[in-house]
């Protein structure tokens, strides 16, 4: 049932998003496991432990959040399998991990912000980025949210659905739990080095697959959106991704940045750290809201692109 359920959640997510009285009354899956997370730091990580008894913690941390969301989710599965229509549940219960509306919103409100004032795109975009906003300027407050709608069509959408597809809800739970981890304590600071890097080394292994298809999508959407490229988007990627310090976050990112002729990455402020990434794309630098519109084009197209995957996967099972 995990190929029928998946297109579906699809539409309905992208259609209706997480209901907010559902987002006040009970909060949402992400912060569930969030607070999972805080509450195990809070118990094992100690100031003092050697860098290696933190990675063991960070470890035992992770172990915990995967097995507990894979009990949860197992139990909820083989519940709903054995009650009429318990797919229809269990499409409706994968769908939060999904997040297509809600990226978009968020992308477009920087959008709408950066046309009002410069203070205002700042604010907007430091709901989406980690990155200090206030040294941006308003190119820089553009290329940041085209970089996180990039990177988040992939660890936000396509790799969901992939672990969805391929293991039902138990299968994009425990991408979602791992994701988050590593969005929490997968940094590479002072904290987070040793404790997060089960974390982050496991969120580069369940998106290895995942970024390389969005840039494939990427590129399939390039066909039906006017002024984008689909070869430049393939040469940009497969040239530029491996320059990223992530093995994963390059691919989406260079594929966005060939389609549409900008370049996106460059150095960056993390915690009055500043991080000198390698350019992804060879062209326009000088971005604005016009050129956010111009990227939120191709992500709607490449969702469309993903549904009509799914849905063609959907069928070959149905009548092969």
């Amino acid at each position: 049932m995990h190929v029928f359920i998946a297109p579906l959640a699809l539409l309905l997510e992208r259609w209706q998003g997480y209901p907010p009285a559902l987002l006040t009354r009970i909060g949402h899956p992400v912060m569930w496991i969030g607070s999972l997370l805080s509450w195990l730091e809070a118990k094992l990580y100690k100031d003092g432990q050697s860098p290696q008894r933190r990675k063991t913690r960070g470890m035992v941390a992770m172990l915990v959040v995967l097995l507990v969301t894979l009990a949860v989710t197992v139990a909820i599965q083989q519940i709903l399998r054995l009650i009429p229509l318990g797919w229809v549940l269990e499409m409706l219960l994968a769908t939060p991990f999904l997040a297509q509306k809600e990226l978009r919103r968020a992308v477009q409100a920087v959008s709408d912000a950066l046309r009002t004032s410069l203070d205002a795109g700042r604010e907007a975009v430091s709901h989406i980025v980690g990155r200090d906003p206030q040294q941006l300027d308003g190119a820089g407050v553009a290329r940041a949210a085209v970089e996180t709608l990039a990177e988040s069509t992939s660890d936000g959408v396509v790799a969901p659905w992939f672990w969805l597809v391929l293991l039902g809800l138990p299968g994009i739970a425990l991408y979602k739990a791992i994701n988050t981890a590593d969005s929490m304590i997968g940094h590479k600071n002072a904290r987070y080095i040793d404790y997060g890097w089960a974390a982050a080394r496991l969120d580069d292994l369940v998106n290895l697959i995942p970024a390389r298809l969005s840039a494939v999508l990427v590129t399939m959407a390039c066909f039906f959106v006017p002024g984008a490229s689909p070869s430049t988007a393939w040469q940009a990627a497969t040239r530029d991704a491996n320059k990223h310090r992530s093995p994963n976050s390059g691919w989406p990112e260079a594929a966005f940045a060939g389609a549409l002729g900008f370049s996106l990455g460059g150095p960056r402020s993390y915690d009055d750290e500043v991080v000198d990434l390698p350019l992804m794309g060879q062209g326009e630098t000088k971005l604005g809201p016009y050129h956010i519109g111009r990227a939120l084009e191709l992500y709607r197209m490449t969702l469309n692109v993903l549904l009509g995957v799914s849905t063609l996967l959907a069928l070959s099972v149905a009548f092969g």
